[in-house]
């Protein structure tokens, strides 16, 4: 057995931090609980982003449900994407039982039974804060990755952003977006406009753009896009000195992975836009904990993991940090892994050859160490243990200590559905955001100037109107191409859903 007496003084000074801290637990040593070592991560490098992995059923949950109590005690809000619905108890105080007696009888602290200030957010309808964007926020670019477009496609959606500037003409919903590209092709007078001025579009382009937004609409983006739009700075909300847990509940990413994709690089370039640079300011001014992040680097598209690589790299200087938690380090990207500053690694288990690889891959990640065969203990970590590495306030990496973590002082377990209601009934931003706006916006203004046109044609020419030609927009949306979609949309959902229970191929 090591020399517990070096093991202490190395570890209690690497740990020890001369500004805040949040503790996480107490380091163990030949399968005891070292009191001495307090393993504590500096606020200074919370913004340093991270990982939380480990096996199915290894406590990866209630570490994220400690993590964030620990940061909103320190006054630091957080947004935990909430794919599984099993987060929302931390908004109710837990309950001590002879489980947490006895992890807190191990390591001398404290154990305070207590709640958390908490918002419930959506994106596709339920019970919570609405959080909506408009096309125009998107811009051209973002707006193209999302729809998956070529860059024939991209410059006409640059264009049409153009000609809506020029023309005063409001993008807030897709609605809007869809009947700008209905005037500038199907109607005399905008065909006319766009040409003079920035070119036609050619109508091949026009389908594909269209298919691709009904696809995204197919995934419930209508409710997405619109006004009210969410300011980011309501996630940096306090109560009571303790940072706000907003729980954005998305468990029907399954079947919406678009939807999902569009939101994440909405938030992501909106807080990179908004807020303003920090650098070390000694503690983070928001942190963001991607749950299940195996399901977005898997199935998302690559314009969402090439955002999430770039925001890793710079939104660290905005104060936010950005951890993810998944069943094996090698979810992750390696170009992401190696921005991760803090790695807290639950129990991998080697049932087989493929296991075993990444639970080498996996040690390979972390710091040599003299007190333990990492390889070997790493498939026997117990629930509610962790192998654990940060960085020190001057950047450099920590010696890897195995850690016997503290418990949630939160409920263990989800919000029923009176808890939810009565939450969300209080809650001023649910009733800021609750019912859309719908404003004059380039939808109804070219509806007007179309009906307008009408009116004012001779009468020959509205007898005309009455039955006109099929122009190329409306031949798109009723081509049997556009007629099948939604069923081709549905058979890929399936699969998609068959994959992720492991009956489509895939793990």
């Amino acid at each position: 057995m090591a020399d517990q007496a070096k093991f202490i003084q190395e570890l209690t000074g690497r740990y020890a931090a001369k500004g805040e801290a949040i503790t996480l637990g107490k380091g163990m040593l030949g399968g005891e609980v070292v009191t001495e070592v307090n393993v504590a991560i500096p606020l200074k490098t919370i913004n340093r982003h991270g990982l939380i992995a480990g096996a199915t059923g290894t406590g990866k949950t209630k570490t994220l449900q400690v993590f964030a109590e620990q940061l909103s005690h320190a006054g630091i809000p957080s947004l935990v994407l909430d794919i599984k619905g099993d987060f929302s108890g931390i908004a109710e105080p837990g309950s001590e039982n002879a489980i947490i007696k006895e992890r807190y009888a191990k390591t001398l602290l404290e154990y305070s039974a207590q709640s958390f200030p908490v918002e419930l957010m959506t994106i596709s309808g339920e019970k919570g804060v609405k959080l909506r964007a408009t096309v125009t926020e998107f811009g051209p670019i973002l707006l193209s990755k999302i729809l998956e477009l070529n860059d024939t496609q991209q410059s006409i959606i640059s264009i049409v952003f153009k000609y809506c500037d020029d023309k005063g003409l409001p993008l807030i919903d897709l609605d809007d977006l869809k009947k700008v590209l209905q005037y500038v092709t199907d109607n005399a007078d905008g065909k006319k406009e766009l040409a003079d001025n920035y070119g036609s579009i050619a109508p091949a382009s026009l389908g594909a753009i269209l298919r691709s937004i009904v696809a995204l609409e197919q995934q419930g983006a209508a409710q997405f896009f619109g006004e009210p739009s969410f300011d980011v700075h309501d996630l940096l909300q306090t109560r009571d000195g303790k940072g706000v847990v907003n729980i954005l509940r998305v468990g029907n990413i399954q079947s919406k992975p678009q939807l999902f994709s569009t939101f994440m690089l909405s938030l992501f370039a909106e807080i990179y836009m908004t807020f303003p640079e920090e650098g070390d300011s000694g503690k983070p001014k928001l942190v963001l904990f991607i749950d299940e992040a195996h399901l977005i680097f898997n199935e998302a598209s690559k314009a969402l993991v090439s955002q999430i690589e770039t925001m890793v790299k710079l939104i660290r200087s905005k104060g936010v940090g950005i951890y993810f938690i998944t069943q094996i380090p090698g979810d992750v990207p390696e170009n992401i892994l190696s921005q991760l500053g803090l790695k807290i690694q639950h129990a991998l288990r080697g049932f087989t050859a493929k296991d075993r690889k990444e639970i080498s891959k996996a040690v390979e990640n972390y710091p040599l160490t003299e007190y333990y065969n990492a390889g070997e203990l790493i498939q026997n970590l117990g629930i509610g243990e962790a192998f654990i590495t940060a960085l020190d306030e001057r950047g450099i990496p920590t010696p890897l200590v195995h850690t016997y973590l503290i418990s949630p002082e939160s409920r263990m377990d989800v919000l029923n559905e009176a808890e939810v209601a009565d939450l969300t009934s209080r809650s001023a931003l649910v009733a800021k955001y609750e019912q859309p706006m719908n404003k004059d916006s380039a939808f109804e203004m070219l509806t007007k100037r179309m009906e307008s046109a009408v009116q004012a044609a001779p009468p020959t020419q509205k007898s005309r109107a009455v039955k006109p030609e099929p122009g190329v927009f409306e031949s798109v949306m009723k081509s049997r191409a556009g007629r099948t979609f939604t069923t081709t949309l549905a058979r890929e959902g399936a699969k998609f859903v068959l994959g992720m229970f492991g009956l489509g191929g895939r793990r």
